[in-house]
């Protein structure tokens, strides 16, 4: 009787054990996959000085951990300016990328961060304006 008793509590915790570790690395799998931000991505940045809002569009392509692409934005002219991805990283959840481009004879570099989320991608946005730092939030969703 007591033979029994062991063998069956010694297999209670051999399966017990089997279904943590097979969870574990469920998780540990989970954590290793990367998002991918790869598509077309648009939000809205709120227009200053009474001028209209202005949907701006992103398209990220992925390869390994390097994101590029480009990002287009209406000019005041009505025409769009399409601006390369340069310095585009992707690290787990988190896409980094900045645009240069020249706005009334001053490059200008927008540095983007972002955690990406499904179809979501929120973080920040940093430029120069005068010499001082401005920093916005961004929202961009994917289109389908």
């Amino acid at each position: 009787m007591h033979l029994k008793y062991n063998l069956l509590a010694s297999l209670t915790t051999i399966a017990i054990g089997a279904i943590l570790s097979v969870g574990i690395l469920a998780d540990a799998r989970a954590e290793d996959q990367k998002s991918d931000p790869s598509g077309t991505w648009s939000w809205v940045m709120k227009g200053r000085n009474g001028r209209p809002d202005r949907t701006i569009t992103a398209k990220l392509k992925v390869s390994g951990d390097k994101v590029t692409g480009t990002v287009s934005s209406p000019g005041r002219d009505g025409g769009t300016t399409d601006t390369e991805i340069t310095d585009g990283k992707l690290k787990g959840d988190e896409v980094t990328f900045s645009t240069s481009r020249e706005v009334q004879g001053t490059k200008m570099t927008y540095k983007y961060s972002g955690k990406v989320s499904g179809d979501t991608i929120k973080g920040k946005m940093e430029f120069e304006r005068n010499g001082e730092p401005v920093n916005r939030e961004w929202e961009a969703k994917r289109e389908k």
